[in-house]
Parts: structure tokens; C-alpha cells; sequence
């Protein structure tokens, strides 16, 4: 699923590309999404932000476009043209074109331009929902901090965990304690703080608390950096990978030695809260 750095990184490209711009249609095969069309048409794109692993797409006649996209989609701006049967096809060269994990569109906003919003996604579990802008606000409300933000501080992070009896893995995803972090970017977090994940978070130690906090930043730039990971179906709004993946240190990697400088331990993997977690037992000990 796309966590911070991806939406992060599909925010900053649609930036450049789709404000100012005229929605002139949709197209979609997705029910759910037919229903949008009577109040996107005709309106202008304002701006595109993100809250969370939220995209969120103004435009007039104040209204939300908010776009989650779950495990296996993501936004690209680009044009298609209809492929009889076989769906719609990239007219423009490159990954978009040529990447087979690009051709499962199913939802495109046709723009003022002449190009499209395409939202592609393999197994179809995006949301994409049109709201005010009160509910919206009312919506995310209910996130955590964004862990960019300067109120996000020691001190606010260390009162959020000492209340949470849950294991830290856990924790560290739930999107009401911090915004926008899952599944890789906690192991990756873990692994930089050496706490362990099934570690529970209210009996962690001021110290483990104060390294978690002090690797949340650090592994987000990094993978910001590189664009996102493109461990599975993530593309950007070019249709192109990241590269964090390349650079993992923790997700993914079972078997692997791990890459701690004088470490001698082997990454291994467990199920937590029923999602996989990576972590070496040598220096992310559960117990001391």
C-alpha cells in the first residue's frame, strides 16, 4: 500500500501538472465511481495536497476530491486512447506505455488540456469520494500527526506511545497515532531505533522511545529521495518506480545479512497485528 513518501511523492508531480486545469468528463468501469461524475464535470482543479496517505484534489464549487489508493493504486497523469477490448492504452512512450504494472486503469479524469487523470489499480480497492470541504476537514481530523509537522514533537510522540498498550509495529502504523506511516516504512523505522516490533509500546523505555522518534524523519526523507517504493505495484505520476527498494534495510529482506555496520545478524520475518514484519534479531533484541 502507498504510505507517505508515495502519496507524498504523486502530490508533488500532480502539482506541476493538473492545477488550473478543467475537468471536462470521466470515464470509469468501477459503480462506485460513476456517481462522481455530476460533481466533477465542469469544474477547475484548485490544488492538490496530501493528509496522511490521502490525496486530496480541490476544486470549485468547493468540493474534495479525496483519493485513497489502498494496496495497489496509484494516480498518473498521461494521456490514453481506447484499446477495443483490451481496455485503455498509454499514447505517450515510456514506463507508462511499456510497464505492465500501468495497465490496469479504470478510473480517467479527461482534462481541459487534452490529457487525463488516470487512476490505475490491479485489484480495484481504491476510494475515490467527493466531499465538502467541511467534511473533509472532519474526516481527517480523526489522523494523527503528520510526522513533518513542527507540533510533532519528543514530547508529543513519547504521550501519544505510553498510552498505546498495543506491540510498537502496531502502533506505529495506526494512522490516529501518526499519519501516514504502514507497513514497510515502520520495519524500516524499527530497524534504524533496534527495537524490536512486538516490543509493546506503553513498557518501552524513554530511551527506545526518544530512538524511534529520532528515525521517523530520517528513513521518510531518504525514501522521499528516492521517489517512493516500488517493492510491488507502486508508480509515480509518471508511471515510473521509486527506488527505495533498492535501499531497504529491513522490509523484504528476509534471509538477508543485515546491513548495520557490525551487525552479524540475519533479517527475519514474523506476522504482527496480520501484517509480515522485518526485523534483525540480533540488534532489534525483544529481550536484554
Amino acid at each position: 500500500m502507498p504510505e507517505l513518501p508515495e502519496v507524498h511523492t504523486i502530490v508533488t508531480d500532480l502539482k506541476r501538472f493538473i492545477p488550473g486545469l478543467k475537468i471536462t468528463n470521466i470515464w470509469t468501469d468501477i459503480l462506485a465511481f460513476k456517481k462522481i461524475k455530476k460533481d466533477v464535470v465542469g469544474e477547475k482543479i484548485i490544488s492538490v495536497e496530501r493528509r496522511g496517505k490521502n490525496i486530496l484534489i480541490k476544486i470549485t464549487g468547493n468540493k474534495i476530491i479525496l483519493v485513497h489508493q489502498k494496496m495497489t493504486g496509484h494516480l498518473m497523469y498521461g494521456k490514453w486512447e481506447k484499446n477495443n477490448k483490451k481496455g485503455w492504452k498509454s499514447v505517450l512512450p515510456g514506463p507508462m506505455c511499456d510497464d505492465p504494472g500501468n495497465r490496469f486503469i479504470h478510473l480517467l479524469f479527461f482534462l481541459s488540456n487534452g490529457r487525463h487523470l488516470g487512476l490505475c489499480d490491479m485489484r480495484k480497492f481504491a476510494s475515490v469520494m467527493i466531499m465538502s470541504e467541511k467534511t473533509m476537514k472532519e474526516k481527517i481530523q480523526r489522523l494523527g500527526p503528520e510526522p513533518f509537522d513542527k507540533n510533532f514533537n519528543l514530547k508529543n510522540f513519547s504521550e501519544i506511545i505510553k498510552r498505546k498498550g498495543g506491540k510498537i509495529k502496531t502502533v506505529l502504523m495506526d494512522q490516529s497515532v501518526i499519519a501516514g506511516i504502514g507497513n514497510i516504512y515502520s520495519d524500516e523505522i524499527l530497524w534504524l531505533a533496534g527495537v524490536h516490533p512486538l516490543k509493546i509500546a506503553s513498557e518501552l523505555k524513554k530511551e527506545e522511545i526518544k530512538k524511534i522518534y529520532k528515525s521517523i524523519r530520517p528513513v521518510l526523507k531518504k525514501a522521499i529521495k528516492a521517489r517512493g517504493s516500488s517493492y510491488i505495484d507502486y508508480r509515480d505520476a509518471e508511471g515510473k518506480k521509486g527506488k527505495y527498494q533498492e535501499m531497504q534495510s529491513a522490509y523484504g529482506l528476509k534471509g538477508k545479512k543485515c546491513k548495520k555496520r557490525g551487525c552479524a545478524g540475519i533479517i527475519e520475518r514474523i506476522v504482527v497485528g496480520g501484517r509480515s514484519s522485518h526485523f534483525c534479531p540480533k540488534h532489534q533484541m525483544l529481550y536484554k
